[in-house]
C-alpha cells in the first residue's frame, strides 16, 4: 500500500540484529541464528558435532563481531488535514524503514511511503493486557518526498528549467511577474503579494564570530476586516513553500506551537515531538486567527520570532530546538470590524512588543467603492464559473506555476548579497527619518486613547525597523541574482515599508498621501519650518522625499510645478522660498 502524510516524529537510527553469532566456550564452534521477527529466543545448546558426541551442551556466548545488523528507524506519519474525514481527527501510523531508507525523513516533511501493511503482535505481559488487539505498522520499501527543500530542489533542477530561470532573471520586471503569480485568483493586493514574495525568498542570516546570530527570515502580519482573503493568502503561501505549515491560533496551544514531551513507545524513554514552529524549520509557518490565541500560548511566539529557537525545560529534558521559520500571521479585529480611530494594539488586543517583531504589518480594510467592487465581483464570478483566473489585458504573460516559483526561489537563495559602504549613509538616513515620523507614537502608547490622534496613527518605529530594511533589500537583490544590494533595492524596500505604514492611516491622511506633489511640497516646507530659514538644501530634501517612498518623477514634478507658481526658486544646491508666508504653520 501507499500512504501520504506529514512526518511528525522520527526516532534515532538504531542497529537491529538480523543474524546472531554464538561462540561455544567449550569447543569454540561458531553458530549463526537468523532473526526474522522483532523478538527471538537465543540458542541454549551448542549444535557442533563435538559437543553432541561428548554429550556436553557447551556454553554459548553471543558475539557482536560476527553478528549482522541493519540500520533501523521508526517514523510517525500523520494524515494531511485536507484528507481528514468529517468529524475525525487526523489518523497516524508507524512506518519502519531499514538500511538506505533511514535518515531521509525529517519532522515536517511531506512524504509518500510505499510498503507492506503488517501487524506487530504483543508478547509477554503486554499481550495479556492488550487481549485480542494488536498494533500495526508499514514496512517501507520506498519513500518519495512530495515537497523538497530549497537545497534539494536546486540540486534536482533539469537543464531546461535552469535555462528558463537564467533567462527570466534578466527581465527587469521579474519581481512584478513573480508577485502577480502568487494567488492570481485573488483580486488586487499587489503590494501585499510583493511582500509575500520577499517572505518566500528571505534575507541573509548573519552569524558573527562571537556567536551572535541575526535572523534573515521576514515576518509579516496581515490584519483588517473579515472577508479580505487573508486566510486564502496564508494557505497559498503554505502550498508554495517546500516546508509550509498552516495552523490557527485558536486551535493551537503553546505546546502545539513549540514542542511537546512524550514517552517513546519503542524505547519507553521521554522524547520531544516538535510543534508547528519546529516542523516549519527552514520554512514558513502560517498562523491564522493570530489574535485568538491565549495569552500564555502567545508568549511562546516571542522567542521564536526573534531568536528563532525554542527553549524546553520539561520532564528532565533541558534543550533548545531550532525554529528557523518565517512567520506569516493573519488577525481579525476584536470588535468584528476595524476601528480607524483606535491603534492596532487596541484593535487586535496584541502587545506592542509582539507587533514590533513583524517586519511588515498590513491593514486591509473592506470599504465600499463602486468601481472597485464591480471589478472585484466580476473577477470572483469569472473564477467561480471558469475555475481559472481571468486573463488581464495589462498582463504581459500568464502567471508562473508554483513549481517554477519554488525552483526560482531555490536558485535565488543561493546568493548572499551584502550592503556596500556607499549605501550605508542612505540607509541610516532612511531609518532616522522613519524614527522621526514615529516619534509621537510613544505618546499614544503612554497617554492612551484620549491622546491618540491622526498624527500618532502610524506604527511607531523601533530599532528592528532598520534590520527590516536590510532584509527586504537583500531579498530584492536575491530575486535579481545579485550578490550586492543596489540603491534601487533599498528604495523599493522603503516603498513597501511606506506602503505598509500608509495602510495604518485614515482617509484624510491617505488623501494627502494620494497626491505626491502636495506631499513632497509638505516635506520641503517642514524642513524649512524646522530650521526657521527660507533656504532648504536641495539634496537633503530630495533624499528625504525618496526615503518616504516618492519617485524621482514625483519630485521633479513638484519642483517644476511650484517653480511655475513662483513659490520658490530652485538653484543648484538649495531651494529658496520667495516669501516667508509659506513658512508659517
Amino acid at each position: 500500500m501507499s500512504v501520504r502524510g506529514i512526518v511528525t516524529r522520527v526516532t534515532d537510527v538504531a542497529p537491529q540484529v538480523r543474524v546472531v553469532c554464538y561462540i561455544c566456550a567449550v569447543c569454540g564452534y561458531e553458530s549463526y541464528q537468523p532473526v526474522n521477527d522483532k523478538d527471538f529466543t537465543p540458542l541454549s545448546a551448542c549444535p557442533s558435532p563435538a559437543c553432541k558426541r561428548n554429550e556436553n551442551t557447551g556454553k554459548l556466548m553471543l558475539q557482536t563481531r560476527g553478528s549482522k545488523f541493519v540500520r533501523f528507524q521508526s517514523v510517525r506519519l500523520q494524515e494531511l488535514h485536507t484528507e481528514v474525514p468529517v468529524g475525525h481527527i487526523p489518523r497516524t501510523t508507524t512506518i519502519r524503514v531499514y538500511g538506505s531508507l533511514t535518515r531521509i525523513m525529517k519532522p515536517g516533511d511531506l512524504v509518500t511511503a510505499s510498503g507492506i501493511f503488517l501487524v506487530a503482535p504483543y508478547h509477554g505481559f503486554r499481550a495479556i493486557r492488550a487481549g485480542l488487539t494488536t498494533d500495526t505498522y508499514i514496512e517501507a520499501m520506498h519513500v518519495l518526498p512530495s515537497k523538497k527543500s530549497y537545497t534539494a530542489a536546486q540540486a534536482d533542477l533539469d537543464e531546461r528549467t535552469a535555462e528558463e530561470i537564467d533567462e527570466r532573471s534578466k527581465d527587469p520586471a521579474i519581481f512584478h511577474h513573480l508577485a502577480a503569480s502568487i494567488a492570481p485568483e485573488i483580486f488586487g493586493h499587489v503590494d501585499i503579494k510583493k511582500a509575500l514574495m520577499l517572505l518566500l525568498v528571505g534575507g541573509v542570516t548573519r552569524k558573527l564570530s562571537d556567536g551572535l546570530k541575526i535572523r534573515g527570515d521576514i515576518n509579516i502580519l496581515l490584519m483588517g476586516d473579515p472577508g479580505v482573503a487573508k486566510s486564502q493568502l496564508l494557505k497559498h503561501i503554505a502550498h508554495i513553500a517546500p516546508r509550509g505549515i498552516y495552523t490557527t491560533g485558536k486551535g493551537s496551544s503553546g505546546v502545539g506551537l513549540t514542542a511537546a514531551v512524550l514517552r517513546d513507545p519503542t524505547t519507553g524513554d521521554m522524547s520531544l515531538e516538535g510543534g508547528s514552529l519546529v516542523l516549519a524549520d527552514m520554512g514558513i509557518c502560517c498562523i491564522d486567527e493570530f489574535d485568538k490565541m491565549e495569552e500564555g500560548d502567545r508568549t511562546a511566539i516571542h522567542e521564536v520570532m526573534e531568536q528563532q529557537t525554542v527553549s524546553i525545560a520539561k520532564a528532565g529534558i533541558t534543550t533548545t530546538l531550532n525554529a528557523r521559520a518565517a512567520v506569516l500571521a493573519a488577525a481579525n479585529p476584536v470588535w468584528g470590524r476595524w476601528r480607524p480611530k483606535a491603534s492596532p494594539e487596541q484593535n487586535l488586543g496584541l502587545p506592542a512588543s509582539l507587533l514590533s517583531r513583524f517586519d511588515l504589518t498590513w491593514i486591509i480594510l473592506d470599504k465600499p467603492d463602486a468601481d472597485l467592487d464591480t471589478a472585484l465581483a466580476r473577477h470572483v464570478t469569472y473564477v467561480h464559473i471558469n475555475n481559472a483566473h481571468p486573463v488581464s489585458e495589462h498582463a504581459a504573460e500568464k502567471p508562473f506555476e508554483p513549481a517554477f516559483i519554488r525552483a526560482y526561489i531555490a536558485k535565488a537563495r543561493t546568493f548572499n548579497p551584502f550592503v556596500p559602504r556607499e549605501l550605508t549613509e542612505y540607509i541610516v538616513q532612511s531609518y532616522v527619518t522613519l524614527r522621526k515620523d514615529g516619534d509621537d507614537s510613544n505618546d499614544a502608547l503612554q497617554y492612551g486613547q484620549a491622546h491618540y490622534n491622526a498624527n500618532t496613527r502610524q506604527r511607531f518605529c523601533t530599532a528592528r525597523m532598520l534590520l527590516s530594511i536590510l532584509r527586504l533589500s537583500q531579498g530584492l537583490a536575491r530575486l535579481s541574482f545579485r550578490n550586492q544590494v543596489e540603491r534601487d533595492d533599498v528604495e523599493e524596500a522603503m516603498r513597501l515599508l511606506s506602503a505598509s505604514r500608509d495602510s495604518h492611516l485614515d482617509d484624510s491622511e491617505k488623501a494627502v498621501r494620494a497626491d505626491p506633489v502636495s506631499a513632497c511640497y509638505q516635506i520641503v516646507t517642514q524642513m524649512a519650518q524646522e530650521t526657521r530659514r527660507s533656504n532648504v538644501p536641495l539634496k537633503e530634501a530630495h533624499d528625504r522625499a525618496i526615503r518616504k517612498g516618492y519617485s524621482e518623477e514625483d519630485w521633479k514634478q513638484t519642483l517644476d510645478q511650484y517653480t511655475e507658481l513662483s513659490v520658490w526658486i530652485v538653484g543648484q544646491r538649495e531651494i529658496k522660498f520667495v516669501s516667508a508666508e509659506f513658512l508659517r504653520e
